[in-house]
């Protein structure tokens, strides 16, 4: 195989495996049963009318498993997270304290988890469409490679490995799935 295409199939999986990861880091922001900092990590706070993550404003903790504290460095900013988390709709409800913003989550009902593991699906299924979109383009470079006086030989290893690849990150990702629907759904 040459350099060219040795190059080209690990940058594939380099690419492919960023797909997986991110796929993981979405999910960590679906409620699974146990609170997490993570569950934060899409809400913007309105600061000084700039919107900032709520994770640049103070401590995000997690003092057990059901609940969340959000302590800001700056005490003035404590209503504006409190609406920041309502607008988000994260499925619970803020409590402003003396100079924290504590959440209690709700233990889930089966008809929440069903819709939290169709949303990891959904995710799931945007994380593969995202590797066979660049598995489709590598194909293409790997064609015209073709026209640069690569062997045809050569060129049909480089597509079986290709698609070794990309069978193998679709299977990461069915896997992160299978791992994340079991989670929701254990009580």
């Amino acid at each position: 195989m040459s350099e060219e295409t040795k190059k080209l199939l690990s940058e594939v999986e380099a690419t492919m495996m960023e797909a997986v990861a991110y796929l993981e880091k979405e999910l960590g922001k679906l409620r699974a049963g146990k609170a997490s900092p993570a569950m934060l990590g899409g809400v913007k706070v309105d600061y000084y009318g700039t919107l900032t993550p709520i994770e640049n404003l103070g401590n995000i903790s997690t003092p057990d498993a059901k609940q969340i504290v959000v302590q800001p460095w700056d005490k003035s900013v404590l209503h504006s997270i409190d609406k920041a988390i309502q607008a988000a709709n994260l499925g619970f409800q803020p409590k402003l304290e003396s100079d924290v913003v504590r959440i209690i989550l709700p233990p889930l009902t089966e008809e929440r988890r069903k819709e939290l593991c169709k949303k990891a699906k959904a995710e799931g299924e945007n994380a593969k469409v995202g590797i066979r979109n660049i598995r489709r383009n590598i194909l293409e470079k790997i064609k015209k490679l073709k026209d640069s006086g690569v062997s045809e030989d050569e060129i049909k290893t480089s597509e079986k490995s290709l698609q070794d690849i990309t069978d193998k990150c679709i299977k990461e990702v069915d896997d992160v799935i299978s791992a994340k629907e079991k989670e929701i759904m254990s009580i």
